[in-house]
C-alpha cells in the first residue's frame, strides 16, 4: 500500500501559495492545512491575507480562524494538533496539503522540536520588562547580538519568539540552532516539500500591490478596532504595528503605508532565507514552471 503523503507548498508572502494549493488540493481531492501563524486568528482578516470566501469554499481548510487573539498558541501546540488531524484525515485521503509562509510551523509538523530548556520565570520577567520599557527594538538588537543566525531567520517583529530565543540563550548559553539541529522526528507519512518563488522585483511589486489592496479593503479600520489590544503577541505583526504607530503620531499616513510595504518585503526576504536552509525543498518559479508542479507531485508519489 502506498504511504500517505503530506505535500508542503511553501514560499514568501504574496508569491501565490493560496491559489496553487487550492489548485493542487482540488485535483488530488483533498484538504488543506494552513501553516500561516497569522491566519489562525479569527479577528484578523484583511491584514493577514486570508483566503477569501470563494477560496475557502473551493476545498476544506484547517487552521484558519481557529483561535482568538487573546489565546496563547505555540508551534509546539500546532505540531500536536496538526499531527492528530493528519492521522484522522489520512484515513480518508491519500494526500494532504500543508501550505503557508511560517517556516517555524511547517518545521514543527514536518520535523518536530528538540527539547529546549523550560521557561525561567525570572529571566522571562527581566526580558518582559526590557520590552515594556524600551520597546521591541531593544530586544531585537539584543537577539542580533547574542544569536545573529536565528535573528536573520525569525519573524523579527514577533516579541514572544524573540524573547523565547533570548531566554534560551541566557539560560543555556546556546543559540536556537543548537536545539533545532537534531535529527527530525519520524512521521508515519511521506513528506514532499515544494517552495514557490519568482523574480525578486516581480515579488516586490506583488507585495506592494497587495498592501494597496489591503488598505483599500479597510486595513486601517481593522487595525483601529484592535488598537486597544496592541500589546498582544498576535498583533506584533506587519500591517498592524505600522498603523498603531500612525495612530500614535509616529508616522504620517503615507509613511505608515510605505513602512508596511518595506516591512513586508523584508519579511519575504527572511522567509526565503528560512526555506533555503532546508535542502529538501524543490523550488519552482511559479511564473515559469507552474504547470510542472502537479505532474512533479504525481510523479514523485508514484515512484
Amino acid at each position: 500500500m502506498m504511504l500517505h503523503t503530506l505535500v508542503v507548498i511553501a514560499g514568501p508572502t504574496a508569491v501565490g501559495k493560496t491559489a496553487m494549493s487550492i489548485e493542487v488540493a482540488k485535483h488530488l481531492k483533498t484538504e488543506i492545512l494552513s501553516a500561516d501563524s497569522r491566519q489562525f486568528y479569527k479577528e484578523l482578516t484583511i491584514g493577514t491575507a486570508k483566503p477569501n470566501h470563494k477560496e475557502l469554499a473551493a476545498c476544506t481548510h484547517h487552521f484558519i480562524n481557529n483561535i482568538s487573539l487573546k489565546e496563547p498558541y505555540t508551534a509546539a501546540q500546532f505540531e500536536k494538533e496538526a499531527l492528530a488531524l493528519c492521522e484522522e484525515l489520512f484515513k480518508q485521503h491519500q494526500y494532504l496539503i500543508l501550505t503557508g509562509g511560517s517556516g517555524l510551523y511547517i518545521d514543527a509538523l514536518c520535523n518536530g522540536f528538540d527539547e529546549a530548556p523550560p521557561s525561567n520565570p525570572s529571566v522571562r520577567a527581566e526580558l518582559e520588562e526590557i520590552f515594556k520599557i524600551k520597546g521591541i527594538k531593544e530586544i531585537q538588537d539584543l537577539l542580533f547580538q547574542l544569536d545573529p543566525i536565528y535573528a536573520a531567520k525569525v519573524d523579527i517583529f514577533n516579541p514572544q519568539r524573540i524573547m523565547r530565543a533570548l531566554e534560551i540563550n541566557m539560560i543555556s548559553g546556546k543559540n536556537m540552532q543548537f536545539f533545532q539541529k537534531g535529527k527530525p522526528k519520524q512521521r508515519p507519512f511521506n513528506i514532499m516539500k515544494i517552495c514557490l518563488t519568482m523574480d525578486r522585483e516581480l515579488l516586490y511589486e506583488r507585495i506592494n500591490n497587495r498592501v494597496d489592496k489591503m488598505v483599500n479593503q479597510g486595513l486601517e479600520d481593522e487595525a483601529l478596532a484592535y488598537y486597544h489590544l496592541k500589546n498582544l503577541n498576535a498583533l506584533q505583526t506587519v500591517g498592524y504595528k505600522e498603523f498603531f504607530d500612525y495612530f500614535e503620531g509616529k508616522y504620517s499616513y503615507t509613511e505608515a503605508i510605505d513602512k508596511i510595504k518595506q516591512n513586508s518585503r523584508n519579511y519575504a526576504k527572511r522567509q526565503l532565507t528560512w526555506f533555503k536552509r532546508d535542502k529538501s525543498y524543490v523550488w519552482f518559479d511559479i511564473t515559469k514552471e507552474k504547470d510542472a508542479i502537479l505532474p512533479y507531485i504525481l510523479n514523485q508519489t508514484a515512484i
